[in-house]
Order: C-alpha cells, then structure tokens, then sequence
C-alpha cells in the first residue's frame, strides 16, 4: 500500500518506536529480561496503594465515575482539575494563573507534537521557523514531531569535568546565537536522558534571552517540580508569561493514563484547545479526575518530595554503584545524576557505536537506550554521540545490577 507523505514520515522506525517496542517486549515477556532502557516510572508500593484507594472510592461516587468515564471533558481538559491545579501553582509559587492558563493533552508525547507544529515548521509569508535545544544530548522522543523537515536545531554543551568519574553538561551561552528563525526554545528539567538539571542561573539567562528575541522558553518538567519531584538537587521552578512549562501525570505512576499538562499564556492554551478539538474532541479525564483531590489539598506535592523523590534518590545510588563496581578499570563517566530516574553514560574509548554495543546487550536480554538517538536537531557528526548510553534504574533493582554487570562485561570484551 502506498501512504501518503504524511503517513510515510509516521510510519517509519523512529527512535521512539524503537524504545516502546523494547519497553512493551520487555514488559510482556516472561523471560528474565533486564529492561534498563524504558521510561516507565517505577511501581512504587505507596503510590500504588494510594492509587487504589482513589480508585475504590470514586466508583462508589457515581457523580465523580461519571466525569472520569461517561462524559466528554472541554477541548482544554477537566475543568475542575485544571481550576484546582492553578489554585495549587498559584498559593505555591505564586504565579499569577486561572485555568484559562491550563491545557490538557493526550499524553506529554502528544502535547509537544501539538506545540512544535503549532510554534514551528512553515508559515504564511514562505518563512521556516525552528525550535531551538540549547542544549544537547536531549529527549530522543522530539527528533520525529515535526511534520516539516529539519524542524529543529541544537547546539553542543560544554563539559564539565568533576571528580569520581562524573561529568556535568551546561549551556554553551557563548555559542547559543539566536535569529529570525528560531521560533521557540526548549529544555527538559531534569533532561531526559542525562539527569541534568539545568541551573537556576542557566533557566534565567535562557529565559532572558528568550524574551529578548521575542519567542516564547518550552521547559519540559515531566520529571520535574512542583510533581513527581524527581529531582536530587536544590532548584526553583521556573514559570513567567513567556514560559510554557509542560508537567505530566506519568512519573507520579500513571503513565496508562495518558494525561500531559501545559501552562502558558491563554492564546496558547486556547490555540492547544482548538487542536485537542480537532484530533480528539476531548482529552481523557481518568487521570484528572482520579488526582484532582491529591491536588486541591496540595498532597501531590507532599507525596512527590516524601514518597517519590526519596525512592529514586535511593535507586540512583544503587545504581551508580553498581556503574562503579562492574565498570572498574573500564574507561568511562557518568553524567552527575541530578533528577529523573536515567544514568547517562560516556564510553571514550567505545571501539564500535552506541547502537552496537545496543544489539549485543540485547542479545544477552539486556536493555538499554543507545545514545545516538538523544541529539535532536545536532547537525554536525559529533563522536561523542556514538559513545553515549542510557541506563534506567526504575525497574527492578536486581535486575538493574545485573544489567549493568553485564555491560561491564560486554566492554571488558571489547577492550573498552
């Protein structure tokens, strides 16, 4: 069947394909896969248990099961989700928000491919735009959201070196240049795929230049603040009128749900709507409702920073040790774990690609992430994109160690 050239860019293998077709094999085999490659958040106990408690009581209220199953949402989301989450923002931080500054998305995912092709790509006048990564490696699920071609440009980071095997990417300012076709910047906060978190210096000279150039700052804090909180290091959030942050229900423990959150001046709220109307008429409400109580009495935030945070901080340290352990007398680094729930891994001496050294963990029912596919927009053929890789550590501990032993093993051999 011949698809159209729509159909064509959406039907090849992506990058992201790639990592949900692992994540989904991983998740339904019954062999002893060590799935170190996914993004799906931990089952934590707690969180579980809250989960199906919120649950049992709102099918015995049939009012609230109706607006979770029975009817249709607005364009924007969940009204009384979106009311209660700017009341949260605004007694928090302060920020001066209603639910008209609120969107709901099918997913984070689907909400950053409504906001790339709605602030990028072709315009009336002939004129391109482009959204702009200050900083790369970045989240590989961007590369393939554009309809247009050559929709995004990124620029390389500096390195810090620190000491214990860790490095640290940051801005690059000298060398972020910015011009008329740059339609928009955008940064995740922690970064998916490094655990980087931008600095509170970095997030204010990005959104200075942003509104100096007259084009609005995407921050990504799926992992972020005020929820899950999954972030090991002292930081503000960032939001001013020339910010459109993007949050998520996944990391909290629902990624099923499908629910992704945007904040932004009302036209882009508004503009987003009009969008979910065409491609969904509505977005799902199961998410919204099931934790609109947890954010009206402000318990999600409580829970994120108690429950949430302390359980990765404590996996991440697990696993770095087991980086240090299996991958002793190897040449390597590790990117400063700062939030979510990734190691990013630099192999210097790495004698074949990122991708290779993939297929082969695979073949030993290990899974992982290869870097190549975490440079969106990054032109240039920079080595240190084959020498990179990413690790989860949400999934079962055991299994985590024993991946990573396994890596160490695959780069003994190869001499790495």
């Amino acid at each position: 069947m011949e698809f159209s050239t729509f159909g064509k860019r959406y039907a090849r293998r992506t990058g992201a394909r790639e990592l949900m077709d692992d994540l989904g094999a991983a998740m339904a085999s019954e062999a002893d896969v060590m799935m170190l490659g996914g993004g799906n958040p931990a089952h934590i106990p707690e969180i579980q248990a809250l989960l199906a408690d919120r649950l049992r009581a709102l099918s015995n209220d049939a009012r609230e099961l109706r607006r979770m199953l029975g009817d249709y949402a607005s364009p924007a989301g969940e009204l009384q989700f979106r009311q209660s989450l700017a009341t949260l923002l605004r007694s928090t931080y302060g920020w001066p928000l209603d639910a008209d500054n609120i969107a709901l998305t099918s997913g984070s995912q689907s909400g950053f491919f409504q906001l790339f092709n709605l602030l990028a790509g072709q315009f009336d006048d002939g004129s391109t735009r482009r959204i702009l990564f200050p900083l790369t490696p970045e989240y590989a699920g961007y590369n393939d959201l554009g309809i247009s071609n050559d929709m995004f440009v990124a620029r390389q980071p500096s390195i810090e070196q620190l000491g214990g095997r860790l490095f640290k990417y940051h801005v690059d300012f000298d060398n972020l240049v910015i011009d008329n076709s740059i339609a928009a910047l955008c940064v995740s906060r922690p970064c998916n795929p490094t655990g980087n978190v931008l600095t509170d210096a970095e997030m204010q000279g990005l959104g200075e230049l942003a509104r100096a150039h007259g084009v609005p700052l995407i921050v990504d804090s799926a992992y972020g603040l005020p929820f899950p909180q999954i972030v090991f290091r002292d930081c503000e959030p960032y939001w001013d009128d020339n910010v459109i942050l993007t949050m998520s229900l996944s990391k909290l423990g629902l990624p099923a749900v499908r629910n992704g959150i945007v904040i932004a001046r009302p036209e882009i709220i508004d503009a987003l709507a009009g969008m979910n109307a065409v491609i969904s008429l509505a977005v799902g409400s199961v998410g919204a409702v099931l934790m609109r109580e947890l954010v009206d009495s402000g318990d999600v935030i409580d829970i994120s920073r108690k429950v949430i945070r302390p359980y990765y901080e404590s996996r991440m340290r697990a696993a770095l040790e087991s980086v240090h352990s299996s991958l002793k007398g190897r040449n390597y680094f590790v990117h400063r774990p700062e939030g979510a729930f990734f190691l990013w891994l630099w192999l210097p001496d790495l004698p074949i690609s990122s991708a290779e050294l993939y297929q082969r963990l695979k073949a030993r029912d290990v899974i992982v992430l290869p870097g190549e596919h975490f440079f969106p927009g990054l032109g240039e053929d920079w080595p240190h994109k084959r020498q990179c890789l990413r690790l989860s550590y949400a999934q079962d501990a055991a299994a985590v160690e024993r991946g990573i032993a396994a890596l160490g093993e695959e780069l003994h051999a190869l001499g790495a």
